[in-house]
């Protein structure tokens, strides 16, 4: 990458050593470094000349670690030089400041300075003032680069007792955020980036539930940038309870998200909140759609397993869904089908193991339809 010889980059750091590490990667990438110690000054650095790069530490009050100033810095970057990418750069970062960060104050990733390696930020650099704009950060190896606080035990899931989660998002930041909250609400957190190695885990575990992003910068379709959509095709089948959270996805592909793969709900990043986060996790997990075998049974096909489940008959069936009982035979044969069962009392009992609710019933049509 070839950045030309009057491009600069602004640090805005209050510490003599973290100014020095800082200064000395962005000009090892050919910038030219503003440093800066405050808002004030910083101002003062915006005014002088355009910046293709800032480095901002979030607190610059000194010992006092309380201290939001950086914050105010990416918004006087957006008045001043929008055109600047910036990046938020601190020891005390929270899920709910680097949310902050990145939806309300412009920031293009948030990174922990307990987590910092300079190889990895000197790729962030040329992904961030590559070619076609910033893109999408991406930790290779899997580290942790960016993000609010690593999610604890987010991959080996020690004390998680609510089961197995799977995070796909290709902004590690996002990432991070997503993995810290399910981990903290007891989940094993399997985090990943692309859409092969999501569906790799789909097909190698079962999770209970699954967050999504829909555009998704990988190698199998870069053009299209939906790859996270192709894979609720997956999560629906195999039975996961399915959110989507994304910034970038338009009504169109949101709207078929839920008509065509049953997503529970979806998120925006922009009106991120932690705690309608978690609640939509605890409900689309206490919904439990079409959970084990009944994943491959369409909406109504489990509306009239559920009926059955409880008792009712063919016509009862019929009366309840507003439908004649010829159509109630051909939704359970092919209930009977892709569950491998010849009886209705063995369906009933499929449905009763997979949580629906039962009854016992005083007929059971065993061999008809």
């Amino acid at each position: 990458m070839m950045i030309p010889s009057s491009a600069r980059a602004l640090v805005v750091e209050d510490d003599r050593s973290w100014q020095q590490i800082l200064s000395e990667l962005l000009a090892d990438a050919g910038l030219a470094v503003d440093l800066a110690d405050s808002l004030d000054t910083a101002v003062d650095a915006l005014r002088r000349a355009p910046h293709r790069l800032a480095v901002v530490d979030l607190s610059l009050g000194g010992s006092d670690h309380r201290d939001r100033a950086g914050l105010a810095v990416l918004d006087a970057l957006r008045q001043h030089d929008p055109g600047c990418v910036s990046l938020l750069l601190t020891g005390f970062a929270t899920v709910e400041l680097a949310v902050s960060a990145l939806t309300e104050h412009g920031a293009y990733t948030c990174l922990r300075k307990e987590n910092f390696r300079r190889s990895q930020f000197r790729e962030l650099i040329g992904r961030a003032l590559g070619p076609a704009g910033p893109a999408a950060p991406a930790a290779p190896g899997g580290a942790q680069v960016a993000g609010a606080r690593p999610a604890p035990d987010a991959e080996t899931g020690s004390g998680a007792t609510a089961g197995l989660a799977l995070v796909v998002e290709d902004d590690p930041s996002w990432r991070d955020i997503l993995a810290e909250l399910l981990a903290e609400a007891g989940y094993r957190v399997q985090p990943c980036r692309s859409y092969g190695e999501a569906l790799g885990c789909l097909r190698r575990e079962h999770f209970q539930v699954a967050v999504v992003d829909l555009s998704l910068a990988s190698s199998i379709a870069p053009g299209s940038n939906l790859d996270g959509y192709r894979l609720l095709a997956t999560t629906r089948a195999n039975g996961v309870p399915t959110l989507v959270v994304s910034g970038v996805a338009s009504p169109h592909d949101i709207e078929r998200a839920y008509a065509e793969q049953g997503i529970f709900a979806c998120l925006e990043k922009q009106a991120f909140d932690r705690r309608t986060f978690l609640s939509t996790v605890a409900q689309a997990v206490a919904a439990g759609a079409a959970p084990g075998e009944l994943a491959a049974l369409t909406d109504r096909e489990r509306e009239v397993l559920g009926l059955l489940a409880r008792g009712l008959t063919n016509k009862d069936i019929a009366e309840a869904l507003v439908i004649t009982p010829n159509t109630v035979k051909r939704h359970l044969k092919a209930i009977f089908e892709k569950l491998g069962v010849h009886t209705r009392s063995a369906a009933a009992a499929k449905a009763i193991s997979n949580g629906m609710p039962g009854q016992a019933s005083s007929v059971e049509e065993e061999l008809g339809l």
